[in-house]
């Protein structure tokens, strides 16, 4: 019996250390926050501007249109963390469909919430990433959660959505999982 002990362990250590590569590569399992830098805030002001009361604005008053053109130049200006440039990273979150062929999607949005960049306004710039995966996916439902694995860069994306501030190559698509804690109590 003891024999088997340094297989199953040997066995279960590639296994882990597969899980943390892709290619050769270090991947490293990334939150949301993240990708914003530590000193980030975004307040009421910086959104509305500090003159602004949009308790009393209406939708069809000039202002409105003014604040919502100052909201989306803030959240589209959010700053990002120049140390993610380059890493490979694992992340979850929510596709946004942006282009592809055939049912295959090719190009989308990853956000952190369902709903993100569908309802106005779309989240921070620093909370979109722009992805590309070229085999192409399907998704069986928007609602359902993934995992992405690849390449992060900086890369500001404008679009009709909304504006990523960063880029990934996707290698791997894989259907949401909640992580199994290290130390199980």
């Amino acid at each position: 019996m003891r024999s088997w002990i340094p297989l199953i362990l040997s066995l279960w250590l590639a296994t882990s250390i597969q899980a943390a590569t892709l290619n050769g590569e270090a991947v490293t399992e990334i939150t949301w926050d993240e990708l914003m830098p530590p000193d980030y805030t975004l307040t009421v002001e910086d959104l509305y501007g500090s003159d602004v009361d949009i308790n009393n604005i209406d939708d069809y008053d000039s202002s409105a249109q003014s604040m919502l053109d100052h909201m989306q130049q803030v959240l589209s200006s959010a700053p990002v963390v120049e140390e993610m440039n380059g890493r490979m990273v694992r992340i979850p979150g929510f596709v946004v469909p942006l282009g592809g062929e055939d049912q295959l999607i090719d190009h989308f949005f990853l956000v952190p919430y369902f709903g993100a960049c569908i309802h106005s306004p779309p989240p921070p710039s620093n909370q979109i990433i722009d992805t590309h995966y070229e085999p192409g996916t399907r998704l069986e439902s928007l609602y359902d959660a993934v995992w992405i694995t690849g390449r992060l860069t900086i890369e500001r994306v404008t679009t009709e959505l909304g504006t990523a501030g960063y880029r990934l190559e996707a290698f791997q698509i894989e259907p949401y999982e909640e992580p199994v804690p290290d130390n199980p109590q």
